[in-house]
């Protein structure tokens, strides 16, 4: 029962997360098609993804990762599906998958990750308080892959 009210508070939740997640991609949505989820499963690293559903509320007590997506992501009123990377300095660096109101092909998440340090839509920090704070990137209407090649995808 002790490791349970421990966890009920912002840093506990916050640094489990971060231990379980760090260098881990994670997808939140409110339902994937199927055909995109098997499209992603057939990518290098598809498999890698942690896909996370805002449908389901989280418990009285949240996991983690409930808490991180829906107490600290969610809000944010990005568009889904969310690509999140977790680095290993505990910050979470956030782009969403979407392109003219439809999700873009999982081919095109490799290009994305590589552009994810400099091309964000948002970057949560760790705050003195337990939870994050915001640092906004580029205009949530604008994604556009740049690729190492020269040329854009979108």
């Amino acid at each position: 029962m002790e490791f349970l009210r421990r966890r009920s508070k912002p840093r506990k939740l916050r640094e489990a997360f971060l231990e379980r997640y760090a260098g881990r991609h994670l997808i939140l949505h409110r339902g994937l098609d199927p055909f995109w989820v098997e499209e992603l499963l057939k990518e290098p690293g598809g498999m890698g993804h942690f896909r996370i559903d805002l449908r389901q509320e989280p418990g009285k007590r949240p996991t983690p990762v409930e808490w991180i997506a829906h107490e600290q992501i969610a809000p944010l009123g990005l568009p889904l599906p969310l690509l999140v990377t977790v680095d290993g300095e505990g910050r979470l660096t956030l782009r969403h998958l979407t392109r003219q109101g439809e999700a873009i092909h999982p081919s095109e998440l490799a290009w994305l990750r590589d552009e994810l340090e400099t091309r964000f839509h948002a970057r949560l920090h760790p705050s003195a308080e337990g939870g994050f704070t915001t640092e906004r990137g580029i205009p949530v209407e604008d994604n556009v892959i740049e690729t190492e090649y020269g040329f854009t995808l979108g």
